[in-house]
């Protein structure tokens, strides 16, 4: 029997009856569809990331405080980098053209009736120069403000909007624990890092957390929770790294781990790709197993209609039809199934990760190489799973099927 009417047979025999072949079809539908699905949204996981990193710009590092081993011991990190510390740095690292030290916490701001929970930001003038922040109106922090621990604030452009819908902020006053600042400035906006949004922000200087926020709670100096530090250019940050750890490491008199870490945006960036990466192959792998049950489905349905068709089998068979003949018929039809349930979830997974882009910030991928693997993997196991009732089909007795038919 020639491959084309092998197909034909297939095609009517599915046809024939469409709800049981669209049943079958479901698991590899859903097994296809959260397999692409789930690869597309790891991977614009991955995109949103390293956009973000790319908006602080390439030559930035960032220190902080504890051994990279403390830090994923615990989430209370020692308080080992100090104001000084970035002066020291800012003056005695030729590779470094910007450092802005920072502390920060979460606290209620309140502006006559409204309150709400955001970012207190101190820092220093540099900020903005390392971090690549604009000023829509007014200004930022500066060395006179610094010097003289000032109540002063720029704000985010979210906090502008949520307390004065459209007035002017210039010169109104916020209140931060019950302490009053004066609104200097307002951020152009940025928009969120690593789940952080930017703007829903306020930066004071770095003088006044220290005096009336937060107090100082190192035995060393002001301390700081991260140094921002711009590199003079992209080819100076393995220099700047260097000579970052070795001064630390002399002022903190380090003879073993260190106290603090350095690390460049590209470490960042390769440590955030390996979470999500492996959260990517974790849900794809879940995802594969719908893949593995529909299989199992397509391999039931296929030996049930086996049982069905015992006298259309023994007919073919009795007029001819080989072994060989009842078994690639057998194997098409499990093969269309698992394809046909492929492209229809490659479809539903495409959908998907569209929907997923408009309304998330994540950003819509589409992986060529996820669908080919899934509607090939599907395909595959059409053919595995659907081979043992072809087999079955094909040594069927022509005159024991024809007599329990």
């Amino acid at each position: 029997m020639e491959w084309s009417e092998s197909i034909s047979m297939a095609v009517k025999t599915l046809t024939g009856n469409k709800l049981r072949s669209s049943l079958t079809m479901l698991g590899m539908v859903i097994g296809n569809a959260s397999v692409i699905s789930m690869i597309g949204i790891g991977q614009g996981a991955q995109k949103l990331a390293s956009e973000q990193f790319e908006s602080l710009g390439p030559n930035v590092l960032f220190v902080s405080p504890g051994s990279s081993r403390a830090q994923q011991r615990t989430n209370s990190l020692p308080r080992t980098l100090v104001w000084s510390d970035a002066k020291a740095i800012a003056e005695q690292v030729p590779t470094v053209v910007g450092v802005a030290p920072q502390r920060q916490s979460q606290l209620q701001v309140v502006y006559g009736n409204t309150n709400k929970s955001a970012l207190i930001m101190g820092t220093t003038p540099e900020f903005l120069t390392v971090r690549d922040f604009e000023v829509a109106q007014g200004r930022f922090i500066t060395d006179a403000d610094v010097a003289g621990s000032k109540r002063i604030a720029a704000i985010g452009s979210e906090i502008a909007s949520t307390f004065f819908q459209g007035k002017n902020p210039i010169g109104e006053r916020i209140r931060v624990r019950n302490i009053s600042f004066e609104v200097v400035g307002v951020l152009a906006e940025k928009g969120s890092f690593l789940g952080s949004n930017q703007d829903d922000a306020v930066y004071v200087p770095l003088t006044t957390t220290a005096t009336i926020l937060t107090g100082r709670t190192s035995p060393y100096g002001l301390d700081v929770g991260v140094i921002s530090i711009a590199a003079r250019d992209e080819a100076s940050i393995p220099a700047a790294e260097y000579q970052i750890t070795n001064l630390l490491r002399l002022r903190h008199k380090i003879k073993n781990e260190n106290d603090f870490t350095v690390q460049t945006q590209k470490d960042i960036l390769k440590i955030v790709g390996t979470i999500t990466g492996g959260l990517t192959a974790m849900l794809a792998a879940i995802a594969g197993v719908s893949l593995l049950v529909g299989g199992i489905g397509i391999m039931n349905i296929m030996l049930v209609s086996v049982t069905e068709r015992t006298g259309e089998i023994g007919l073919r068979k009795a007029i001819g039809a080989s072994q060989s003949d009842i078994l690639t018929q057998f194997i098409i039809e499990a093969v269309f199934l698992s394809a046909a349930g492929g492209l229809v979830g490659t479809l539903v997974g495409v959908a998907g990760i569209v929907l997923v882009g408009t309304f998330t910030p994540l950003a819509a991928v589409v992986s060529p190489g996820a669908i080919a693997l899934a509607v090939g993997v599907s395909g595959t196991i059409g053919l595995v799973f659907g081979v043992v009732p072809a087999r079955q089909a094909a040594r069927l007795d022509p005159i024991t099927a024809l007599r329990s038919a």
